[in-house]
C-alpha cells in the first residue's frame, strides 16, 4: 500500500498541465493565473490586448508566430511582468506599446530569470531606462533570436 501511494504522490509532483489560450483561457493572464509551476501556456495567433504578469509562477508562456501573436500593452502599463523569483520562458511574440512610468515598457524583469526566444519587441516607453525592457542586476535574461528595436525611455536607455 505504501509503495502505490509513494508511486501516485511522484507522479502528481511531476504533472504539469498544457493551458490554451483562447480555445480554454479568453486571456492570457487567466490562463497565467490558472496555471502551475512547470505549466505551459500556449497561445494561439491573434492580438491580445493585456498586460501580463507571471505572479510569480516558473511557466513556460509560448505564442503560435512572433508575427501573428501580438501582446499589445495599449499603452498603459509593462507588457510582460516578471517581479520576483520566476523563472521561465516567453517565446514567440510580439510585445508591443507597452508604457510604464518607470522601467521595463515591454519587460519588466526584477529578481527573476527569463529566457526570451524568437520574440519581437517594439513601440514600447519607459520614463526611466529599459523602453523595451528592464533587466535589473539580481536577474537572469537570455535572449535568443529576437529583435528589439523602436523602443524609448525619457531617461536613457531605449532598447
Amino acid at each position: 500500500m505504501i509503495k502505490k501511494l509513494t508511486i501516485l504522490l511522484l507522479l502528481s509532483l511531476s504533472y504539469s498541465a498544457t493551458l490554451l489560450v483562447p480555445d480554454e483561457y479568453s486571456t492570457i493572464q487567466s490562463a497565467i493565473d490558472a496555471s502551475s509551476n512547470g505549466d505551459s501556456v500556449l497561445v494561439s495567433a491573434g492580438t491580445y490586448y493585456e498586460n501580463i504578469n507571471f505572479n510569480g509562477k516558473n511557466i513556460a508562456l509560448i505564442g503560435e508566430d512572433r508575427e501573428t501573436t501580438i501582446i499589445d500593452g495599449v499603452w498603459i502599463g509593462s507588457v510582460v511582468t516578471l517581479n520576483g523569483s520566476e523563472s521561465g520562458l516567453l517565446e514567440g511574440f510580439t510585445i508591443q506599446n507597452g508604457l510604464n512610468q518607470q522601467w521595463g515598457g515591454g519587460i519588466y524583469c526584477h529578481s527573476s530569470n527569463i529566457n526570451v526566444i524568437n520574440c519581437q519587441i517594439s513601440n514600447n516607453t519607459s520614463i526611466l531606462p529599459g523602453g523595451g525592457i528592464f533587466i535589473n542586476d539580481e536577474s537572469t535574461v537570455t535572449i535568443t533570436n529576437s529583435t528589439i528595436s523602436n523602443n524609448e525611455a525619457s531617461n536613457n536607455g531605449g532598447g
